[in-house]
């Protein structure tokens, strides 16, 4: 499945949204920008988006909640491992109270792949960052040793779904 995310002003994007209603476009908000974010078949929704292949995708995304975005270099000979990692891994936040989906997204571009995970509220979000099931997750990203395919430090976008009026 095709990914695209851009970002622009909540005007400017909610018409874009408006003119391909067809389409699963879904808004979302942070602290200081208005992020657009498509899934499906087509590509050029959006003039200027980072463009991706979606290799994980469990759950249904919601046009309510919250979103966390992890933004993160990999190396290219490291692709097929990070991969690996959440391929095999997919469908272990299932049952998780408050998940509601998980897209990872391999660049068609760059190097920045997104694991975008979507929850009812950022108290479930917090909730399970404080959670058993977390720790195990990201054990190995509390050693010091980066793994192999790291590139560059990582970043996290966190906002809040724009519902449909």
């Amino acid at each position: 499945m095709k990914a695209q995310i851009t970002h622009g002003t909540f005007d400017f994007l909610s018409k874009i949204k408006k003119e391909h209603k067809d389409k699963h476009i879904y808004l979302m908000q942070t602290d200081d920008a208005t992020i657009a974010y498509y899934e499906g078949k087509h590509t050029s929704i959006f003039e200027q988006a980072r463009e991706y292949e979606s290799f994980v995708a469990n759950g249904e995304l919601k046009e309510s909640g919250y979103v966390v975005m992890n933004n993160i270099p990999v190396t290219y000979e490291g692709r097929p491992l990070f991969e690996d990692q959440f391929k095999s891994r997919s469908g272990s936040m299932d049952d998780i109270q408050g998940f509601h989906a998980l897209r990872v997204l391999r660049p068609l571009q760059g190097n920045k792949y997104v694991v975008l995970v979507q929850w009812d509220s950022q108290k479930s979000y917090q909730e399970w960052k404080e959670s058993e099931s977390f720790a195990k997750a990201h054990a190995s990203s509390k050693q010091k040793k980066r793994p192999p395919y790291h590139a560059g430090p990582s970043y996290t976008t966190e906002a809040h779904m724009i519902e449909s009026e």
